[in-house]
């Protein structure tokens, strides 16, 4: 308004306004442009800073996926064939879905076999049917075996037992394994491991023999050892045996219970695959002399007679490839399934008529077996020895359903009763 008057339109008052008016413009554009630079610096190093990470910067984000998708309306459940009252249904699809672990709060843990990766299960809305899954751990070496134990998932590879601590809070983000023991035979053949916590709170974890029929060297080879949760104090519970994926305790006794899967090239009914009974650490089951308890091996059967060797508790049939067994501790199966064992039966692979591929019930008095029983089947079309599915092991779940996962179907089923 000043300089619109006309008084001050001449003489060195306009001028030193013009200049002042000149320098504050010049400082101000500058002011803007270093601020501007500053911003577009700052934003380059966040970008910088972002690039490449895997890390999950958000923890309240979810990276699951569903645990069920349409792939089950194409499985034939129909042909399952189940005692009266029974019921089987689909708790989760896993792709190779092979040993199970379930944590107090109810997070299912799968592992695999052929496939690099474990899986987490959980029913979030309480439908008897996994809703999430998520993959906790991946790139393993046939990451078989799988156990939780205070707050930690165990996982067992060919050559290694890991740990992943705090894993129910890190799904999403699992943490770094920290290693528990890194010295176990490297050989693949029978190398993938089941492994479980026993009532001493120690880990047991078996050694498969490396071929099909050998006399090893090693005493590690052909057992099952177990240790200390951090990986110290590994002994030798029992050997004799050629390759063991499953084992548990009798709920009243503690007692040692697993399955041992027979040699092969012996013909299609001889040896039997076995159930055998490890109530003290130090027994010795046959192999590689003996098998099923008075069959002489072809190659070593001379060097030791089977006298020597604790037979088994049961003889489950040649070649079924028995795998997990769980005693059935539930209150939702009719009485007389109490304390008795389900074994996973996974069926043959080179009998000329295929055998197995069946949930099987075996009846238990006294740690004495009285028999047993096909308790589901119809995985294995008899006329044309074509199977879809094997059933690899079974879980007990609080609710006293049984869970039976299948790496052949890639899913985990759910057995229930009604009446």
């Amino acid at each position: 308004m000043c300089l619109r008057n006309p008084a001050y339109r001449q003489g060195p008052q306009i001028t030193h306004i013009s200049l002042f008016i000149q320098v504050w413009l010049s400082k101000t554009e500058l002011k803007m442009k270093t601020l501007k630079s500053c911003a577009l610096f700052s934003f380059a190093l966040l970008a910088c800073g972002n690039s490449g990470t895997t890390e999950n910067t958000n923890p309240l984000e979810d990276k699951s996926e569903p645990a069920l998708t349409q792939y089950v309306e194409t499985l034939p459940l129909n042909t399952i064939r189940l005692p009266a009252g029974f019921k089987i249904d689909v708790f989760a699809e896993v792709q190779d879905a092979r040993s199970m672990a379930l944590s107090p709060s109810g997070i299912l843990y799968v592992g695999n076999k052929d496939k690099d990766k474990v899986y987490a299960l959980k029913d979030t809305n309480g439908d008897f049917k996994a809703d999430k899954k998520w993959v906790v751990a991946s790139g393993l070496n046939m990451p078989n075996g799988v156990a939780f134990r205070d707050g930690d998932l165990y996982v067992a590879e060919v050559s290694r037992v890991s740990k992943y601590i705090g894993i129910e809070s890190r799904l999403d983000n699992p943490p770094t394994p920290v290693i528990v023991n890194d010295d176990f035979p490297t050989e693949a053949h029978h190398g993938w491991k089941y492994i479980a916590f026993g009532p001493d709170g120690k880990l047991y974890v078996p050694v498969g023999a490396p071929c099909n029929i050998c006399e090893p060297k090693d005493e590690i080879y052909g057992s099952i050892t177990r240790m200390n949760k951090d990986g110290s104090g590994r002994e030798v519970f029992a050997n004799g045996i050629r390759n063991s994926v499953g084992f548990t305790w009798h709920p009243d006794t503690e007692e040692l219970w697993f399955t041992d899967n027979g040699r092969d090239s012996m013909g299609d009914d001889i040896p039997s695959c076995e159930l055998n009974y490890a109530p003290v650490a130090g027994m010795h089951f046959g192999y590689p002399y003996c098998h099923e308890g008075t069959i002489k091996d072809p190659e070593f059967g001379n060097k030791r007679p089977c006298a020597d060797f604790s037979p088994p508790a049961d003889k489950l049939g040649a070649h079924v490839a028995p795998l997990g067994l769980k005693f059935y501790t539930g209150g939702m199966f009719p009485g007389i399934y109490k304390n008795q064992l389900f074994v996973a039966e996974h069926g043959s692979w080179d009998r000329s008529k295929k055998s197995g591929y069946n949930v099987s019930l075996v009846r238990i008095i006294d740690n004495k077996v009285t028999g047993h029983e096909v308790f589901a089947s119809g995985w294995l079309d008899v006329d044309s020895q074509k199977a879809w599915g094997r059933p690899v092991d079974v879980l007990v779940m609080p609710d006293g359903s049984l869970l039976v996962s299948d790496d052949r179907a890639n899913v985990i089923y759910r057995i229930s009763y009604k009446g």
